[in-house]
């Protein structure tokens, strides 16, 4: 079968989830009209359906080869990736001010959606890109926006974010790379790094290394480390190269999946000249990067949806194509398509509702994200309290569905050759990279729950609580959400751990379950207006089957959110080994 972009429900949840419209009466997004919207959704769904999709095969039976100490990238991915370069794709919502369209970033979530879905590996390299630009447009010197900027935005060049060393995983304030001044203003760099993605390849003119690394006497920590610019290519003051900094590429990662994203041992300075300058201030590193890193979430969060889509369409052609039994219920013993057996069935409509809730979920995020450039009130603050429930619930969804996709091809989707597989294998690593699921369920605990004493959860569960009024399920998960909420502002610091990614399992659910609502509603004002659309009767069953079926099973979560930590630690280390 061949992947078919979803730019109808993409265009659905763009107007009735994120507000586009509304976005759009704002002068910075003046040129999100409605006739734009929908020639950036359907062109770069036609784009990801001709280009990224007929490459995804290739990319994981062939992947990415290191020879002679480069990266070589298959056959066809070179010729994509201009293509993607020459047709403005990467600039949608880079700065107008640097060769950027200045769309909103909702609409760049659109993009990299389809792409995803098409084939996630090779997507990952543009999600790099549009993270280094971030933390360089925020945090960068006026030079270094002009001078790399511009060719980020389009594509020209890639970025990448080094953070991972062998001893200094999560723990970032364990590296040891060092920065050492030159005495011009720019530094020396020296140390390894691990799975850095697409820390090289063929595609680009350039690859701009975004590096946390020490300067020397620095305090010990995350407060001694600072954030430094090291392109492949040094770049002179007119954007032409001088040489080429020593960058070594140790290795690259045999992996379980996205076969096609060279995951790089990187050697910064190890044999030569490796020269870096500094992006913001000394021992601003952590702040430079998580401007990066919380782009880089939600993106992450949005490879779920990706994940969830192609998965999720694989299956129904599957299911409706493989003929298995008579159906139970009728008279006939003629054999049906599966697709006809009540537990297929359930198997598929899970997977289009789950699909549907986490891409309302990111595109909501995502939205927020564009009403926080604008300085809305409590724009920001929606931002950071969805970007952990966004990144692991459609992490977690997303490799559900990818599993559940695997079943409903039963035997045949064990088999590589069907492609079933190669969607869990390459969703599995969402859920681990940009900060473990169990880190997001920390951060929510942690720092949003504090937000506010407690009040930003609160009054989104109030609204939840307000919209859910004659949703029995909804409400009272609502109301279960506000009681942990409750236990949780009290509770130790190990029991609130103890029951962080319940909780985080909860929450995503109610916030996803109030945007399927939002969009049953919408929808059914659509039917009632006159359109009989396929795909709005589709959208009501999804809808319905979410709030009806999927809310209340996040219920089980209750009881380990407030169960507290007493039971994981009554085993010591040497006993949990028995």
């Amino acid at each position: 079968m061949a992947f078919s972009a979803s730019v109808t429900e993409q265009a659905f949840v763009l107007k009735h989830i994120v507000g586009i419209e509304a976005l759009s009466q704002h002068e910075r997004f003046a040129d999100a009209t409605p006739d734009m919207v929908q020639a950036i959704v359907e062109g770069i769904g036609a784009f990801a359906e001709g280009e990224f999709a007929p490459l995804n095969r290739i990319g994981d039976t062939v992947g990415a080869r290191l020879k002679d100490g480069k990266v070589v990238m298959p056959e066809g991915f070179v010729a994509a990736y201009k293509a993607y370069v020459a047709n403005g794709w990467g600039s949608i919502n880079a700065p107008s001010a640097f060769g950027g369209q200045g769309l909103p970033f909702s609409m760049a979530t659109v993009a990299l959606d389809s792409l995803g879905a098409a084939n996630m590996a090779f997507a990952l390299c543009p999600i790099l890109s549009v993270g280094a630009i971030e933390a360089i447009n925020h945090h960068g010197s006026d030079r270094q926006k002009q001078l790399f900027l511009p060719k980020l935005s389009t594509g020209e060049w890639s970025g990448t974010m080094n953070l991972t060393e062998p001893q200094a995983g999560s723990d970032v304030g364990a590296l040891k790379s060092t920065a050492t001044p030159r005495g011009d203003g720019t530094y020396q760099i020296k140390g390894t790094k691990i799975y850095i993605s697409f820390g090289d390849h063929d595609m680009a003119e350039n690859i701009v290394h975004l590096v946390l690394a020490r300067t020397p006497d620095g305090p010990a920590g995350t407060k001694g480390i600072s954030l430094f610019l090291v392109p492949k290519y040094q770049v002179a003051e007119d954007g032409s190269f001088t040489k080429a900094n020593d960058i070594k590429v140790v290795s690259i990662e045999h992996k379980m999946g996205i076969n096609a994203s060279p995951t790089c041992v990187l050697a910064f300075g190890e044999e030569g000249e490796c020269i870096g300058e500094l992006i913001g201030p000394e021992f601003g590193g952590m702040r430079a990067m998580f401007t990066m890193m919380n782009n880089a979430r939600l993106n992450v969060g949005l490879q779920g949806v990706q994940i969830a889509e192609a998965a999720t369409q694989k299956a129904i052609w599957f299911a409706r194509e493989r003929v298995q039994s008579a159906k139970a219920s009728g008279p006939s013993r003629e054999s049906v398509a599966i697709v006809e057996h009540p537990d297929v069935r359930r198997m598929l409509l899970r997977m289009k509702a789950g699909t549907q809730a986490i891409r309302a979920l990111l595109y909501l995020a995502s939205g927020y994200v564009d009403r926080a450039t604008l300085g809305e009130a409590g724009a920001q603050d929606m931002v950071d309290l969805l970007t952990p429930l966004a990144k692991t619930y459609g992490t977690d969804m997303g490799s559900e569905i990818a599993s559940l996709g695997i079943q409903v091809h039963g035997g045949m989707g064990f088999v590589e050759e069907t492609g079933a597989a190669q969607f869990y294998r390459d969703i599995r690593i969402a859920a681990i990279y940009e900060g473990t699921n169990g880190i997001q369920a920390a951060d929510l605990v942690g720092r949003k729950l504090a937000m506010q004493g407690g009040d930003v959860i609160r009054n989104h569960l109030a609204a939840i609580s307000q919209d859910a009024s004659d949703q029995p399920g909804l409400s009272a998960l609502s109301a279960a959400c506000a009681e942990v909420t409750e236990y949780m502002l009290s509770a130790t610091v190990d029991d609130r751990l103890a029951g962080s990614y319940a909780y985080t399992n909860m929450m995503s659910v109610v916030t996803a379950g109030w945007l399927m609502l939002k969009q049953l509603q919408a929808a059914q004002t659509e039917i009632d207006a006159g359109d009989t659309s396929a795909f709005l009767k589709a959208k009501i069953v999804a809808c319905r089957y979410y709030l009806g079926v999927m809310v209340p099973e996040a219920f089980a979560f209750k009881g380990s959110a407030m169960a507290g930590a007493d039971l994981l630690y009554a085993l010591d280390a040497e006993d949990l080994a028995a």
